[in-house]
């Protein structure tokens, strides 16, 4: 008998904002990152993006950039307090419906993932957390003595998604047609796409676009809408949960 999976995107649809941009705070809190690569280099798309000119994924990508290049050289150990920190400090700030949906999904006894555009080091933190199946997330490679090489190994596409679950069918022995997928942005299509039972979390214009243009998918996906302390669920009609 083949077993149910659940697989979330961790960032925007569990956590309510990005794991990556927490842990480049910290970094520059503790000036590890010089602080003047934030206002040289991402402030401007950041002010955009809070004022509702720009797109978030721009602002997510462009601090991606800054993060990987700051990452290199140093020691994965020595960032050990820091990775802690943000999942201490920030691990419960996450949506009550997904976290919700976490608990539901134990109780059934389905098999539950974290795939993730995050950095691996700190997606682990939060699976082990949730005590979660198993994760997939953003790879930083390292080398014979720990330091970061400013190579990654991404996890935040569409086609990175689609195989790392293919992985986990494979590993688990999962039937996607009885399936769950939580997603909010354009990176997450294919994993809504692929699932029986998908649902879009707060999605992000891009996503919510190609969503109502794909027949198929628009039958059979349930979108959620949770702010301040309130949650909407929209499948053809709006309800309040």
């Amino acid at each position: 008998m083949k077993n149910v999976g659940a697989f979330l995107d961790i960032d925007g649809t569990l956590y309510r904002n990005s794991l990556m941009i927490e842990h480049f705070k910290k970094l520059l809190k503790y000036e590890v990152v010089d602080p003047a690569l934030w206002h040289s280099h991402v402030k401007h798309t950041y002010y955009d993006w809070q004022k509702r000119r720009g797109n978030f994924d721009d602002y997510l990508l462009e601090l991606a950039k800054i993060y990987i290049d700051s990452l290199k050289g140093l020691n994965r150990n020595d960032l050990e307090f820091i990775s802690n920190q943000v999942i201490d400090l920030k691990g419960d700030k996450v949506y009550r419906y997904t976290r919700s949906r976490i608990a539901w999904h134990k109780s059934q006894n389905h098999k539950v993932f974290f795939i993730s555009g995050s950095p691996a080091y700190l997606v682990r933190k939060m699976a082990e957390k949730y005590e979660v199946t198993d994760f997939m997330a953003t790879k930083y490679k390292v080398d014979e003595n720990n330091n970061f090489t400013g190579e990654i190994v991404q996890m935040w596409d569409s086609e990175s998604k689609h195989k790392a679950i293919m992985e986990f069918v494979d590993n688990y022995n999962l039937d996607l047609s009885k399936s769950y997928s939580y997603g909010d942005t354009n990176g997450d299509f294919s994993m809504l796409k692929m699932i029986g039972h998908p649902i879009a979390i707060n999605p992000a214009k891009e996503l919510l676009k190609n969503i109502k243009a794909d027949d198929e998918l628009l039958k059979k996906i349930t979108i959620i809408v949770e702010r301040k302390d309130v949650i909407y669920k929209l499948n053809g009609d709006v309800e309040i949960l």
